[in-house]
């Protein structure tokens, strides 16, 4: 009767994935199934480095247990006993003819160091990949009492793991992944996102001497070019401590050409006369808007980056990095920062600690 193998038994020998480090992983093993005195060359990994949970537990095996002497290890296969025997109090699929077999594909022992740092770059890909699909699910909950505060928090954890990526493999380089741009989510409904943003306008017009408590809010985050263009219009003329009201804004906003597109200039006086509520309170949420906004959308491109095995750890790097700096900022490169007079000057009373965090992680 032909043996039916346990509900959790890998069968190793014919259940290969077809990922190439799969591969590069039973080449490290099997040098250090050889020599095991190679494990001291070997740097930047660990157990949890591996693809699969029965790699994982042998290299866990041979890094717990002692080395062996090397006369008596090429006599003898105690220690191979020995590290199965561990192996498989993790990985019961684990077997003797498995071991065999990664001794037999490695190409040459002495090249451990090299299949180790292969193994440490495709453990960083997975790594930054996993942080960015966090990040995403995270904007996209709807169960979260404090949305803004969360994902800045998983913000700030994908942050750290670029960094962490960047001081293990510094890039050579600025050369941006060529994977594509993923496509755009689902549009979401921006019909109470411009509600709100027009009574921001109405009610800072109507209380111009509240617009420089929200001087930390950008045209950016507005989701319409007029109400951004309008936003500009108020704000530069508050710093210029000129009169405002509707129709000082239309006047400006005519000179910024933002009736180029169409608009009706009874509609702009319209929009601007309906205030409600306070400056500081749409401001508010039309940042909280902004900042999920940027979330997700560099949270999906960098979990692009990081699907595409073909980029290199110096590759997802510079894109990680890049791509949260242009779409938290605007800008292309940070070596080019922001005029002085668009320059965020303070986040709102109520998120202040939350909003710090996210100027850190654009950077």
């Amino acid at each position: 009767m032909p043996h039916a193998p346990e509900p959790d038994e890998d069968d190793l020998d014919t259940i290969v994935p077809p990922q190439p480090v799969f591969h590069v992983e039973q080449a490290l093993l099997g040098a250090l199934l050889l020599d095991p005195h190679r494990l001291g060359d070997v740097t930047g990994i660990s157990a949890d480095s591996f693809s699969t949970a029965a790699h994982a537990a042998l290299f866990a095996a041979i890094s717990a247990l002692p080395p062996p002497d090397p006369v008596e290890h090429a006599k003898s296969t105690k220690w191979l006993d020995r590290v199965l025997a561990t192996g498989r109090e993790q990985a019961r699929g684990l077997t003797a003819s498995y071991l065999h077999t990664l001794v037999q594909v490695c190409p040459w022992p002495r090249h451990a160091p090299a299949y180790a740092r292969m193994i440490e770059a495709e453990h960083a890909r997975r790594r930054q990949q996993t942080a960015a699909e966090r990040l995403v699910q995270t904007v996209h909950d709807p169960s979260l009492p404090h949305p803004v505060q969360t994902v800045l928090a998983e913000a700030d954890a994908l942050a750290a793991v670029v960094e962490d990526i960047a001081s293990r493999f510094p890039p050579r380089a600025s050369v941006l992944p060529r994977t594509p741009a993923p496509p755009p989510a689902i549009a979401p409904d921006h019909t109470k996102a411009a509600e709100e943003e027009q009574l921001l306008l109405a009610t800072a017009t109507a209380y111009p001497a509240d617009i420089e408590s929200v001087r930390w809010l950008l045209p950016e985050d507005f989701t319409r070019p007029l109400h951004a263009g309008l936003w500009q219009c108020l704000t530069t003329l508050a710093r210029r401590r000129e009169p405002v009201d509707p129709v000082t804004v239309l006047w400006e906003a005519q000179q910024r050409g933002l009736l180029d597109d169409g608009s009706e200039p009874r509609d702009v006086l319209r929009l601007l006369a309906e205030p409600a509520g306070s400056t500081e309170h749409w401001g508010e949420r039309a940042l909280q808007r902004s900042l999920l906004a940027t979330a997700d959308h560099t949270g999906r491109r960098i979990e692009a980056y990081a699907g595409d095995p073909a980029n290199t750890p110096f590759q997802l790097v510079v894109g990680a990095v890049r791509t949260r700096w242009q779409h938290a900022t605007g800008t292309v490169p940070p070596q080019r920062p922001r005029p002085a007079p668009t320059t965020r000057a303070g986040p709102p009373t109520t998120t202040a600690a939350h909003t710090t965090h996210a100027a850190r992680a654009a950077r």
